[in-house]
């Protein structure tokens, strides 16, 4: 089951997510499990992770997206291009998203 986050929490995390390079290519071969097993220890070790995705097919990109997202209770950020954004939290938590625009606006 994915996590729905709210438009604020997710202006944030596309802010952070802006300077990521991607972490993880999903190639021609798709969604293989090595790939869902590398996208995993991605989010734990990172929580905020970039996506690169070979396919020139839009639908098969959304599909995977949403099948990562999903699999592996993350939170769809961002869908650009090739790229995707995905965050779940870990169990130290890093990345705390604000809930309201005026505490977006208080942080540095």
């Amino acid at each position: 089951m994915k996590i729905e986050l709210s438009p604020v929490e997710r202006q944030y995390l596309k802010g952070l997510a802006h300077t990521l390079n991607p972490v993880v290519m999903i190639g021609n071969n798709g969604l293989t499990d090595a790939v869902m097993r590398e996208i995993a220890i991605s989010l734990d070790a990172h929580e905020l992770i970039k996506i690169r995705v070979q396919s020139d097919d839009r639908d098969a990109r959304i599909a995977m997206y949403e099948q990562i997202c999903d699999d592996l209770d993350a939170a769809p950020v961002q869908h650009i291009g090739k790229l995707l954004v995905v965050w779940r939290p870990s169990d130290k938590q890093r990345i705390v998203p604000p809930k309201s625009k005026k505490a977006l606006k208080a942080q540095p």
